[in-house]
């Protein structure tokens, strides 16, 4: 408990410095996060925290899975030995690495200083994701669409450090 009282003070440090060291132009967060209806259960994830930290801030809201057509409700999704597979076994790897394919796209000339992520999802989970049993149990790793933006130098946070 310690640790994490101290991380996400580290974080929102760290937040407020980088906010304070030059000027946001755009801030690329999970629609979800922001009271979008594009959870897999046809729900949102709404984060007030998040919301209020961005409330003076240019925004990019975005979806993969939505971008790709998965529509809402749709069977939940986990990460299974590196693809991605729906609660029925259906493997839904293609779906879900087009809709981040589409989201890349959509960002590829827009000036983002960081990204804020949804946690735990197979799509945009940050420090963990589900470990593929649909059991609830957590591993450490990223979903699709973090590890593609981390690895192109977008710096991303997990909403639930907020």
């Amino acid at each position: 408990m310690i640790y994490n009282i101290k991380h996400k003070m580290l974080l929102k440090y760290r937040l407020f410095i980088y906010v304070m060291e030059g000027s946001i132009l755009k801030v690329l967060v999970s629609a979800c996060i922001m009271g979008e209806n594009c959870k897999y259960n046809g729900k949102s994830n709404y984060n007030p925290r998040v919301s209020a930290f961005l409330a003076n801030r240019e925004i990019i809201m975005i979806c993969p899975e939505m971008l790709a057509g998965l529509g809402t409700p749709r069977n939940c999704a986990e990460i299974v030995n590196g693809k991605v597979v729906d609660n029925k076994g259906n493997d839904v790897d293609e779906d879900f690495r087009n809709g981040v394919a589409l989201a890349l796209e959509k960002i590829k000339n827009e000036q983002i200083d960081f990204a804020v992520l949804q946690s735990r999802s197979p799509t945009c989970g940050v420090h963990q994701i589900y470990d593929g049993s649909f059991s609830g149990t957590l591993v450490q790793g990223q979903g699709l669409f973090a590890r593609e933006l981390i690895c192109k130098g977008i710096r991303v946070f997990d909403s639930d450090e907020f």
